[in-house]
Order: structure tokens, then C-alpha cells, then sequence
């Protein structure tokens, strides 16, 4: 097979995919059309049966208990059945659980070392800032220690802004992104002397 064709393919199967996956999502989509009237939790939804319209004389007489099997009227039974919708239970935490400290606290420690080891490549070897954000600050280490201290102050934003949201993986995430980021900025700044 030759690479054009593997990349035909590959193509091919990822525009596929891409279909499938949006397809399925429409198909699966379980949300109530914008104009559907949304039952809060206090009050109780009222199931009834289709049949009123096909039968109305039959399903009065049923209703109020005057119709008997011989009257040749057939008998429909409705009885409105009360239905109390789930009440959605939202995960409530709190914001600085175990966890997050934790993440928190590795967060702000790798910073602190990222800080360090440019702190020492950028006075001691003549080394250059490659991040052109960190570079706007590096030039002193009053402005490098505001760099450092801002990205672990915006971590903990960004995550008590998804805490808030209600997207708890997402606010870990952040967290676990940046110290990912620091751990290589920390070793390639170290190996790089």
C-alpha cells in the first residue's frame, strides 16, 4: 500500500467516524424540544392515556364508575397517575477537598522550581527564555517571581471557576495540566544548562 493511498484511507475512515459520532449523538439526544414546558420538582406530572379522543363516552363512563363490561361500550381505563420527576442531585463539595489541595500544593511547588532553575539558567549560564510570555518578565527576578506566582494564583482561578460551573473533572484537569507543564519546563530547563 503506498502512502498516498494510507492517507486516502485514513482519511476516509476518519471523516466516517466524524459521521458516526455525530449522527449517533442527534439520534441519542435526550433533551427536551425548546418550546416543551419544563415541570419544576414541586409540582407533580399527570400521566394519562391517548385513548380519550378514540373513546370519550366510554372513558367518562370508566371515570365515573357507571360502565360495565355488557354495555358493548368497550372500556377504557384511565387514571391519571402522579408522577414526581427525579429531583437532580448535584455533587456538592467543597472546593479545597483533599485533592485539590494536593494538586494545589504540586502545582505551586513545581512553579516554585520552574522559577528556580530559569532564576539560575538566565543569571549564571547566559541562558535564554524561550517562552516569549515568561520572557516580557524575566528580566528581573522580581518580574520572573510575579510570572511564577501569577501561574499558580491562575490555576487555582481557572479550577474554582469550573468548580462553580459544575464541571469537577475539568477543574482538577487544570491542575493536573499545569504541573504536567511545569515537570517539562522544570527538565528541560535542567538538562539545558
Amino acid at each position: 500500500m503506498t502512502p498516498d493511498q494510507l492517507r486516502k484511507r485514513t482519511l476516509s475512515a476518519f471523516v466516517s467516524f466524524t459521521i458516526l459520532v455525530f449522527v449517533t449523538a442527534a439520534a441519542l439526544a435526550q433533551a427536551t424540544p425548546p418550546d416543551a414546558p419544563t415541570p419544576s420538582a414541586s409540582t407533580p406530572v399527570v400521566a394519562s392515556s391517548v385513548f380519550p379522543e378514540v373513546f370519550p363516552a366510554a372513558v367518562a363512563d370508566v371515570n365515573s364508575g357507571s360502565a360495565s363490561l355488557s354495555s358493548g361500550t368497550p372500556a377504557v381505563a384511565v387514571a391519571p397517575a402522579l408522577v414526581t420527576p427525579p429531583s437532580p442531585t448535584p455533587e456538592h463539595r467543597r472546593f479545597f477537598d483533599k485533592w485539590n489541595l494536593a494538586l494545589f500544593t504540586g502545582s505551586a511547588g513545581l512553579a516554585g522550581a520552574d522559577f528556580a532553575v530559569t532564576r539560575s539558567n538566565l543569571q549564571s549560564s547566559g541562558g535564554k527564555e524561550l517562552n516569549p510570555i515568561v520572557r516580557m518578565f524575566g528580566r528581573s527576578t522580581a518580574g520572573l517571581a510575579l510570572n511564577f506566582a501569577g501561574e499558580a494564583a491562575g490555576t487555582v482561578g481557572f479550577s474554582y471557576f469550573f468548580h462553580r460551573t459544575g464541571h469537577y473533572k475539568l477543574e482538577r484537569a487544570v491542575s493536573m495540566v499545569n504541573i504536567s507543564a511545569s515537570c517539562v519546563a522544570v527538565g528541560y530547563s535542567s538538562t539545558h544548562r
